[in-house]
């Protein structure tokens, strides 16, 4: 137990645990604009893998103002085009990853369009965060 306090502590210090509860409500918000785009269109207009895509395009610009401005604030990005592109590339690895848990849960395992939400919001931001924190925002 104290070597998990020590490990907050830390994180605290470096300021990477308040990155994370930023990154984690500005996340959280930008799933739910994903999922507000996402489940209606999936579910009553176009294929699901194409509503993800939809899905994504919103949340990325929603995230990326967001993110710049407060989740990674103290760190310096580079700024300009290469930073959001940066942005963009990894955002882009987390809307494959969106893309693929709803083509095998909606396909081949034949899942309601709502299922693949629950790795989206589990996985992916995760996932993104780590490249967020190593690769955009240094």
């Amino acid at each position: 137990m104290a070597a998990l306090l020590n490990r907050v502590e830390g994180l605290k210090e470096s300021g990477v645990l308040g990155q994370l509860v930023r990154f984690a409500i500005v996340g959280g918000l930008s799933t739910l604009v994903y999922a507000a785009v996402y489940w209606p269109l999936a579910t009553y207009a176009i294929p699901p893998v194409l509503a993800s895509v939809a899905g994504f395009l919103v949340a990325v610009v929603f995230g990326y103002v967001f993110h710049s401005r407060w989740s990674f604030r103290g760190h310096e990005a580079e700024g300009g085009v290469g930073t959001q592109s940066k942005f963009v590339a990894v955002q882009s690895v987390g809307m494959a990853m969106n893309a693929g848990f709803t083509w095998i849960c909606t396909g081949p395992l034949h899942q309601p369009t709502w299922v693949p939400l629950i790795p989206v919001v589990l996985v992916t931001p995760l996932v993104t965060f780590a490249l967020n924190r190593y690769l955009v925002f240094k």
